[in-house]
């Protein structure tokens, strides 16, 4: 699979594939959440044992998604290479909301997004895409204790508007 050149509406660059991505990095994949992934930054330990920051690469392919998950802390996504990730948000006070993430911010995509402490998040490649290549920062640092799996029963009760996107981005 190559990816697409650069017609100014994705952020690929032309001759770069995710086969390079995951050779060029070492990705691995996430565990429960979805996709490929290599930490590349954690920083100093902090008295409690965290990090006091970290950051990862991660990418996504049109057959993967990053399943619905929530944080303690908000995590910054940042847009690199690829197809659109359309990223769904389920806020604690039962608002929800899709956001583009993309190399078109004249169009309405973003290259950056904060994520609010406790959202539920989960995202995939865009439609009509093949892939996408983007990073995460958290501080202070993510750990395994911090990740908090969705549940689809649950929720699809909460919110049932999203009830079939939901169903799509939870994994058991």
């Amino acid at each position: 699979m190559t990816a697409p050149g650069g017609d100014g509406r994705r952020g690929s660059l032309p001759g770069v594939t995710p086969e390079d991505l995951v050779a060029h990095y070492g990705l691995e994949p996430i565990p429960r959440e979805g996709g490929l992934f290599r930490r590349t930054w954690a920083g100093p330990e902090r008295p409690d044992g965290r990090p006091e920051g970290s950051a990862i690469v991660a990418l996504l392919t049109r057959d993967d998604h990053s399943a619905l998950h929530r944080l303690p802390t908000d995590e910054i996504w940042h847009f690199y290479l690829g197809d659109p990730l359309e990223l769904l948000l389920l806020a604690p006070d039962g608002t929800t909301r899709t956001t583009v993430l993309g190399p078109d911010v004249l169009g309405g995509q973003q290259v950056q997004l904060t994520v609010p402490a406790d959202t539920w998040m989960g995202g995939r490649v865009a439609e009509g895409g093949s892939w996408t290549f983007f990073g995460c920062t958290m501080a202070p640092g993510f750990t395994y204790d911090d990740y908090e799996h969705g549940d689809p029963a649950d929720l699809t009760a909460r919110y049932p508007s999203q009830a079939g996107r939901i169903v799509e981005l939870c994994r058991p």
